[in-house]
């Protein structure tokens, strides 16, 4: 009875220690599975797929300067009347546009001129790029282009936008200002003589050559 009673002790033991084998085997088991599955998605991201920074850039879309958040806002609120018309060839850059001057009075009357807006990185704080890509005989515009307009230099402030340079530009074919010039011979021409700067304005606008310079035909 004794021995039988022995073997049977050895084998429940045997048995308890078998199970405990497994068991410790099946835990081994789920640990290295728990581990190996942050693993992955540690090193491969979400569901097993490498990411990449640049392409989430791409989707989100280009981040815009503060001088394209102006810009648009001053553009939403373009009023140029009949005088003025704005055009952007590329409908998708709103730094870089044209606007094109047709004055209903004074000397340039009847004619049409195209100025190119450059808007800078930092529009408001600095002013946008103007050139007039018409010849014109103008005190305040030389044969090269350049626009002599305060706003667009020393008196340019944040709070003004494209509807200040615009109106002023207008201005400039109402009013020119002969005593800030770049096109000096036109200037002391208007200051001496109205009437024979307005005789010589006319023969540009009509296509003529002054002073060697051959002039579009405008009228």
């Amino acid at each position: 009875m004794l021995a039988l009673k022995k073997k049977r002790e050895a084998e429940k033991k045997a048995q308890q220690e078998a199970a405990a084998a497994a068991a410790a085997a099946a835990d081994e088991q789920g640990g290295a599975a728990a581990v190996e599955e942050p693993q992955k998605v540690s090193l491969l991201g979400i569901g097993g797929v490498k990411t990449n920074k640049n392409d989430e850039g791409d989707k989100s879309g280009k981040k815009r300067s503060p001088g394209e958040i102006r810009i648009q806002k001053d553009i939403a609120e373009l009023d140029g009347g009949k005088v003025a018309n704005v055009e952007f060839p590329n409908a998708n850059n709103l730094t870089s546009f044209n606007v094109s001057i047709s004055p209903d009075s004074g000397y340039w009357q009847g004619a049409t001129y195209l100025f190119s807006f450059e808007i800078p990185a930092h529009y408001p704080h600095s002013p946008p790029k103007v050139e007039c890509h018409t010849k014109i005989y103008h005190p305040n515009i030389d044969l090269q282009g350049k626009v002599c307009l305060n706003i667009l230099r020393e008196d340019w402030k944040p709070v003004l936008d494209i509807n200040a340079v615009i109106y002023g530009l207008i201005y400039l074919f109402y009013e020119p200002n002969p005593d800030d010039p770049l096109n000096h011979e036109a200037a002391e021409l208007f200051r001496k003589d109205v009437r024979q700067f307005e005789r010589l304005v006319s023969r540009t606008l009509r296509g003529g050559i002054l002073d060697g310079v051959q002039f579009e035909r405008l009228v």
